[in-house]
Formats: C-alpha cells, sequence, structure tokens
C-alpha cells in the first residue's frame, strides 16, 4: 500500500497542462448503490445515516465519514466505493445538514460531536474509525478529545483547531463560492426544510465565529492516532496550519496532498483513497 501511495503522489506531483486540478469542483458523486438510509431520534433531532457493509463481510472497526459544512454524505460516494470492499460504513448527514433535521439549539462542535455518540449507542458500536473532512475531521478530533474510548483512528481532512486557521477570505475564492452555492441548491433538495436554507446558515455560522478554540495543551491529551491531511492548494485554511496540528497532536501524522485542495477526495480520488486505506489499515 506504502508504494502505491508515493507512486501516486509521484503522479499527481505532475503540472497539467491547462486548468490545474486543485482549481476544479467535480460534482457531488451519485449515492452508492446498496447503502441502507435510516433515521435516528438523537439529542431533540431527526439524524440521517446510511450503512453499507463491508462486501466481503468482514468485521473490521466501522467507519464513519463524516462531510464539511453546506454538504452532505453524497459527498463521500468515491471514497464508500473504495472503502466498502472491507469495511462496513456509515454516512451520516451532519445536523441540519442534508436531510438531517436542526433545532433551536446553538449549533457548536461539542453538540455535533455528540449527535455522533448518540448515533453509534443506537448502533450498538463501541469504536469506530472516523474519517472527516472540513467540520466533519473537527469532528473527529473532537471525539478523541472528549469521547477517545469511542474513536481507534482519525483521518482529519482540512481541519482547523482554531479560527485563525481559517482564511478571511475564503468565501471570496472562485471555487469555494460555487461550492458554497451547490450547498444551496443541494440543500433545498434535500433538507426536510428546503426554504430554510438562509436561516441554517445564519445559525451555523455563528459557530464558525468562535469555533474551535483548542489549546495545544489540550490537542496534547489526544493519544487517538490521527492523520492530518490537507490539499497543498487549500482555499479555506491557512497554510501552514495543519503542520501545526500534526505538531501538537501527539504521535500525529502528516499529509498534504500535491495539486489539490479542500475537495481533494473529489479532485484525486484515487489518491486521497490510497492515503486513507494506508492509514485505516495500518497494523
Amino acid at each position: 500500500m506504502l508504494k502505491e501511495l508515493v507512486r501516486a503522489l509521484l503522479l499527481a506531483s505532475v503540472p497539467l497542462a491547462a486548468q490545474q486540478r486543485w482549481q476544479t469542483l467535480p460534482p457531488t458523486p451519485a449515492p452508492v448503490a446498496g447503502e441502507q438510509k435510516h433515521y435516528a431520534e438523537v439529542n431533540g433531532i431527526r439524524l440521517f445515516y446510511a450503512t453499507l457493509p463491508a462486501a466481503d463481510g468482514g468485521h473490521s472497526t466501522p467507519v464513519v465519514l463524516l462531510h464539511g459544512g453546506l454538504a452532505n454524505s453524497d459527498y463521500w460516494g468515491n471514497q464508500v466505493r473504495a472503502l466498502h470492499p472491507h469495511h462496513s460504513v456509515i454516512l451520516v448527514d451532519s445536523r441540519g445538514h442534508g436531510r438531517s433535521t436542526r433545532s433551536a439549539q446553538p449549533f457548536g462542535y461539542d453538540l455535533m460531536a455528540d449527535d455522533v455518540v448518540a448515533l453509534l449507542d443506537s448502533l450498538h458500536i463501541p469504536q469506530a474509525d472516523i474519517v472527516g473532512w472540513s467540520d466533519g475531521a473537527i469532528l473527529g478530533i473532537d471525539l478523541a478529545l472528549r469521547h477517545p474510548s469511542r474513536v481507534r483512528r482519525v483521518f482529519a481532512f482540512a481541519a482547523n483547531v482554531t479560527t485563525d486557521g481559517v482564511r478571511k477570505d475564503v468565501d471570496k475564492n472562485p471555487n469555494f463560492a460555487a461550492f458554497m452555492r451547490r450547498g444551496g441548491e443541494e440543500y433545498r433538495r434535500l433538507s426536510p426544510t428546503p426554504t430554510e436554507y438562509d436561516a441554517f446558515t445564519e445559525q451555523i455560522s455563528h459557530m464558525w465565529f468562535s469555533q474551535p478554540d483548542w489549546t495545544a495543551a489540550q490537542l496534547a491529551t489526544i493519544h487517538t492516532p490521527v492523520l492530518a491531511a490537507d490539499g497543498d492548494h487549500d482555499e479555506g485554511i491557512v497554510q501552514g496550519h495543519t503542520e501545526k496540528i500534526a505538531a501538537m497532536i501527539p504521535n500525529a501524522s502528516l499529509l498534504i496532498l500535491p495539486n489539490a485542495s479542500h475537495f481533494a477526495f473529489l479532485q484525486a480520488p484515487t489518491l486521497f483513497n490510497t492515503a486513507l486505506l494506508d492509514f485505516l489499515d495500518r497494523p
């Protein structure tokens, strides 16, 4: 697996003649055939999740996939296809996102992480691997901090651990602006409250302005294996912040994917999935 990762990294670093890969926003993948869709009543909301058992019938640790802000679990389609031959997969629409409902309770990463724990409780799953992107990656770190016994490993892609890790002009970036427009379109198509996108974004924005705000001392208490990853052209995360995360979490690994952005899992799924499987399948 390591040789395949090195080969993929070398191939990915070859310059493209036209538009660079990191400047693209590939389509949201279609849901994977065989996903079983469910809802769970947790913490005052109706949480959507989908499950897909390992195709080989294996009983390895389940993998929970947590998406980024304004997105939904469909974004993980390329990763589900790579994982489910040997891993059982649980996809979650975070509260207020996708097909899940929200409440009047203020958004917070602790609350959203507790939603994941409540879901695991309802499924009688004592421990899971967490794969997170952006807000989902922050939730993975939150779980490692506050619920360490429930998490075996965390693959944290494009996370920030303090608000100054986010670029102030992220909404002005053309690629990110296109993602935000897509997020609104998908919300209106999927949400049980399709006319409340503005109210939803107003509610969640309060969280983004003040959270997360973890200290180096807090992060130093994490003993869960963590891979801090990002693309080398992330539109939203300050360059170097991912290296900072890897340095502050004991024994964390660092991976920077070349010619990729905040959306590397869509732009370079083979590269992304090779790194993901290498991390999850380590002894």
